[in-house]
């Protein structure tokens, strides 16, 4: 099979393009051709007047419309699969796609198609204001914290929605998780063409030999309001002398490490080597989300690794955890709910090593390559015999 992959990358390495590369790579180890359409953000910093430049190619870019016109004539690929379009390359390719009478397949890896910001969070809370039409409460709560920005993003996404470039063009959406589905279903998408296929990990990533018992509580990923570390280190100041150790860039919130309590360290990013052996030496991971996160490869990476997880209960994450299984859930925002289980994770070795097994069980299990490509092949299948879409919900 011959796929056309199409993404605009990120100006920093983010666990979106972590699983970008393993479907990639997934695809070619079983013998189909990727072509890859691929933009960059960090480009914007190159160009003259480049802030404004995308945001009017972020509502259409003529440019990549042409360059993607003559990719898909020359290569005539079986399917499309599109990742994220801004804003650099703009929804114009599911415009071409169908003109060319390919199906195209939308892998929705955040709920940007809904908000504009693509996190259904703003303002320290979860929102989900803009979905339904009102893209403008992007622009009155100032979600970007610069109105220019906030409009722009605003303006993209009513623009995307009043054409119907992506829902009358996309043959089949897919999704990490129910909740995610159940999400875009409330909101319009048909729920029969909403596959749920859960991100994978590959084994060699994120792997560990042996139980080790482990010298800290361990916390990975972005460094983010959302993602619920100003909490966490409000539990690290509850926990007294427990040691807790934050892998990931700290440039979202520069003032963070100051108002750290001196049982934290903060290690920057890691790569995934090094990655590894954070997991290793964890005793237990935390996952203190405030918002819907899509998936949680945090959580899969955790459980491969043997780690037990103690997460917020929120979104998908209580399909990922088994409560008193794999790991323990907390209610999202209560620093002392989260502060008294890792204190109890924390005293008890032989329930740590219960949970980090079934856990890696669950992960091999239910989050394999193997599984992912059999669905993926699945919804390929689906999407040609669908075929181009042309008016679909």
């Amino acid at each position: 099979m011959r796929v056309v992959l199409v993404h605009n990358e990120y100006a920093e390495l983010s666990g979106e393009e972590v699983v970008v590369r393993n479907i990639r790579l997934l695809l070619e180890e079983h013998g189909h051709e990727v072509i890859p359409f691929f933009r960059n953000s960090s480009d914007i910093a190159r160009m003259r007047l480049g802030k404004l430049r995308a945001l009017f190619s972020g509502i259409h870019s003529a440019s990549s419309g042409r360059e993607f016109a003559q990719l898909v004539e020359q290569q005539r690929p079986d399917v499309v699969q599109v990742q994220n379009v801004y804003p650099l390359i703009s929804p114009v390719v599911f415009n071409v796609a169908a003109e060319a009478g390919v199906p195209v397949v939308f892998r929705c890896a955040n709920y940007r198609l809904f908000c504009p910001n693509g996190l259904l969070f703003s303002r320290g809370e979860v929102c989900e204001r803009c979905a339904r039409a009102r893209e403008y409460w992007c622009v009155v709560r100032n979600c970007e914290r610069s109105i220019p920005k906030s409009l722009g993003y605003a303006l993209r996404n009513a623009c995307a929605r009043a054409s119907g470039a992506i829902t009358r063009n996309t043959a089949m959406y897919y999704v990490p998780s129910y909740f995610q589905k159940h999400k875009f279903a409330a909101w319009g998408i048909a729920p029969e063409r909403i596959a749920v296929i859960p991100n994978f990990i590959r084994k060699s990533d994120v792997d560990a030999a042996e139980y080790a018992t482990g010298e800290y509580v361990g916390y990975a990923g972005r460094i983010s309001p959302e993602k619920g570390v100003g909490m966490l280190l409000e539990a690290a100041r509850k926990s007294g002398s427990i040691p807790f150790s934050i892998a990931g860039g700290i440039e979202p919130m520069p003032g963070l490490s100051a108002s750290a309590p001196p049982n934290v360290r903060f290690l920057g990013r890691l790569t995934p080597t090094e990655m590894a052996g954070f997991y290793a030496n964890a005793r237990t991971v935390v996952v203190p989300s405030i918002w819907y996160e899509t998936f949680g490869m945090v959580i899969v990476e955790a459980m491969l690794a043997r780690r037990p997880v103690i997460a917020s209960r929120i979104g998908p994450i209580p399909d990922l955890i088994d409560d008193n299984v794999t790991g323990l859930l907390f209610e999202p925002g209560n620093a002392d709910e989260l502060a008294e289980k890792i204190r109890y994770l924390w005293e008890r070795p032989g329930l740590r090593r219960k949970m980090g097994e079934a856990g890696r069980e669950k992960a091999l299990r239910e989050y394999s390559a193997e599984r992912y490509y059999e669905k993926l092949m699945a919804l390929y299948e689906k999407a040609i015999e669908l075929g181009p879409g042309r008016g679909r919900a």
